[in-house]
């Protein structure tokens, strides 16, 4: 008799909302939605860039790569996606540092390591 295989857990591919916008309306959306004379809804972007160049570099091709390798693997460390990727830890410690300030990158401090996590691997634009 055998024993049922358990099949691994099944990834779901998380999608993130990105506006694109000029400064002086991000910071006027800000401003409403912190007088309560705007309430965003549900499928708003949560992150927002001031422009397409901005938005291109934080979301390159090699970037969005890399955030499917750090799904695909949920590395240990910055050390062990290094070792994954072939990336200098230096050049990837900071990419991942721009990209936790914007959200899509989650940075988990376990023990003396920090261990990124991909918030989404799909992204959904939005220009304003």
């Amino acid at each position: 008799m055998t024993t049922p295989t358990k099949k691994p857990a099944r990834r779901t591919t998380k999608s993130l909302t990105i506006g694109i916008a000029p400064q002086q309306a991000i910071r006027a959306r800000a401003l409403a939605i912190a007088k309560g004379t705007l309430k965003p809804k549900p499928g708003d972007p949560k992150i927002w860039f001031t422009s397409m160049k901005s938005l291109a570099e934080v979301l390159s091709d090699d970037n969005r790569a890399l955030l499917h390798v750090i799904r695909e693997t949920r590395p240990e460390s910055i050390a062990k996606l290094a070792q994954t990727t072939g990336r200098k830890p230096g050049n990837l410690s900071r990419t991942l540092k721009t990209m936790s300030h914007y959200g899509i990158v989650e940075m988990q401090r376990e023990n003396n390591t920090v261990r990124p996590v991909a918030k989404a691997t799909e992204f959904h634009i939005v220009a304003e």
